[in-house]
């Protein structure tokens, strides 16, 4: 399937602001409402706009909304389940956006994950990532990979402890179809955003020591901060949000 280059800048909040999509389309209204929240965590935390990248999370929609969602702005595009994306990934408007896998991966679907998606945020050990390269050298391209990190030490989440980071990093940063980008995780689900704010803080401390450490060019993502908290996630830092009920149920 032929794709935009991901390496194209594309800021979805500027996009929403100049080009003022038609008020019918609900995800327009949305975006703004999203973008206007991310720009004053910016100004709190004395950060540009501009870094930080949402990613609507699509597997509560069809791929009937791929179009409205375009329309909208968006072109960041977010999935958990390989089941749930085949379809929406066939569509033609699907080679207009920038496709994210944000679930679990398992190692049965992991070649054909790497073989659609441009980015993995939730690498968590050395075979997947290793089945992600390699399938991605046999389709020619290569993968934007994030190593998940269970901050807080939830049993029902999955990801690497913090002590696993850089082991698990020296071993990526050596698999010729996976680039390593930088680090996600997710927070606990609670009502209250101050208070997974340390579990933000934690992860932009892994990743600058990872920089510190080994050096590698373009390490610099953090994918953290969903519908109720991303706000705080952008204050410690995040580059990329990952945002559903929010954005793609608006007034959900």
């Amino acid at each position: 399937m032929q794709r935009r280059p991901t390496s194209s800048a594309f800021d979805p909040c500027l996009s929403s602001e100049h080009e003022m999509p038609a008020p019918a389309n609900p995800y327009a209204q949305a975006l703004r409402s999203v973008c206007a929240d991310v720009e004053r965590a910016c100004a709190k935390s004395g950060r540009r706009p501009q870094e930080v990248r949402v990613v609507a999370v699509t597997k509560y929609v069809d791929n009937l909304a791929l179009a409205p969602l375009l329309a909208a702005g968006i072109r960041d595009f977010g999935e958990n389940r390989w089941q749930q994306a085949r379809e929406k990934l066939a569509s033609p408007y699907a080679r207009q956006a920038t496709w994210h896998f944000i679930g679990h991966l398992q190692s049965n679907k992991a070649g054909k994950v790497a073989s659609v998606f441009d980015w993995i945020h939730s690498i968590d050990s050395q075979h997947v990532a290793a089945l992600v390269s390699r399938a991605a050298e046999q389709h020619g391209r290569t993968v934007n990979g994030l190593i998940q990190v269970n901050v807080a030490g939830e049993a029902s989440k999955s990801g690497v402890p913090p002590e696993q980071v850089r082991p698990l990093a020296e071993a990526l940063i050596r698999l010729p179809g996976l680039r390593l980008r930088g680090l996600m995780t997710i927070a606990p689900a609670t009502d209250d955003p101050e208070s997974v704010r340390p579990v933000f803080r934690e992860l932009a401390r892994l990743l600058r020591d990872l920089q510190a450490k080994l050096g590698v060019e373009g390490l610099k993502e953090l994918s953290m901060g969903m519908s109720n908290d991303f706000g705080v996630a952008v204050e410690e830092g995040a580059t990329i949000v990952r945002i559903g009920r929010r954005l793609v149920l608006p007034g959900g």
